[in-house]
């Protein structure tokens, strides 16, 4: 059954934000999205059993075209431009794909480079705080 029926449809920002931060998530190489201030938000979301899958994702909306810009880490010793093409390739993909917007353009931002092995909290920085009590 098909439908001539008039309307229209508006995508809210929030939703091309959480459809691009998926996106990125799933690339490899991708640790976690978004820079320090952003990650330690959403740790403790997570510590309270809430994920924000736009975080670190800031997006612009239109009628027909979205752009958007993310912040990265990326596991060591992964080429890091490999990782940021992926992911600009991945969440244009499923912008175009799953909202049906065109892409004008995809900013990456690769804030940190996790090691594994390391806490996400630098432990030179506690060491520092020891010495100079």
């Amino acid at each position: 059954m098909s439908s001539d029926a008039a309307g229209t449809t508006q995508i809210a920002d929030g939703v091309v934000a959480k459809v691009a931060g998926i996106a990125a998530r799933q690339v490899p190489g991708v640790h976690s999205i978004g820079g320090g201030a952003s990650r330690a938000v959403g740790a403790l979301r997570n510590a309270v059993g809430q994920q924000d899958h736009g975080q670190g994702v800031k997006v612009e909306v239109g009628e027909t075209q979205a752009a958007a810009d993310l912040s990265i880490v990326v596991d060591y010793p992964l080429s890091v431009q490999k990782v940021a093409d992926d992911v600009r390739q991945a969440v244009a993909d499923a912008i175009t794909q799953l909202v049906g917007l065109e892409v004008v353009e995809i900013n990456i931002e690769v804030s940190d480079i996790f090691i594994a092995g390391q806490d996400d909290d630098d432990k030179g920085d506690k060491a520092d705080a020891q010495r100079v009590r």
